[in-house]
């Protein structure tokens, strides 16, 4: 099964592509910190993402969506904006035809470390541990998608529902 995996964001967002052959393990086949620019207008940012998801998935053409959802914290604005993103980034998967797989940050700090109170330095040490990454990561957001997509892989694995 081939996935694409997004930690949501207007400004940055983390995208990966990951593959994983029934009893194998997980192989990482793309990643990428996608940057915004501030000096673009909101909705020309939110066009900018839905055209690189597309693009990604018809260059790697994945069979399903695996995305963070939103944890509201002191900066809804922030959130509201985040929100938005994520609403693009599920039409243009949707669009596509790929079954969507949604889990919130606590859903997958347990897939990925086992504990659902792991900080970031936690989650990436696991991430290195359970896929192999060739390229060098600079932004967590990379890691972060790729631990979402490890937790696809992970509840798949035990059968539980599509969100």
């Amino acid at each position: 099964m081939r996935i694409i995996a997004i930690d949501p964001g207007y400004e940055r967002l983390g995208i990966a592509i990951l593959d994983k052959e029934p009893r194998g393990k997980e192989m990482l086949v793309y990643s990428n910190c996608f940057f915004t620019p501030k000096t673009k207008a909101h909705h020309e940012r939110l066009a900018m993402v839905a055209e690189e998801i597309a693009r990604i998935i018809n260059e790697f053409n994945p069979e399903a969506l695996a995305i963070e959802t939103l944890f509201f914290s002191k900066n809804t604005t922030t959130a509201l904006l985040v929100a938005e993103a994520r609403g693009v980034i599920l039409a243009e998967c949707s669009r596509k035809g790929l079954k969507v797989y949604e889990y919130n940050p606590s859903a997958i700090k347990i897939a990925v470390t086992g504990h659902g109170k792991s900080d970031k330095t936690q989650v990436t040490a696991m991430v290195e541990r359970l896929v192999a990454i060739s390229k060098p990561i600079k932004y967590d957001d990379e890691y972060d998608a790729i631990a979402v997509g490890i937790t696809l892989f992970a509840t798949e694995r035990f059968g539980y529902p599509q969100k």
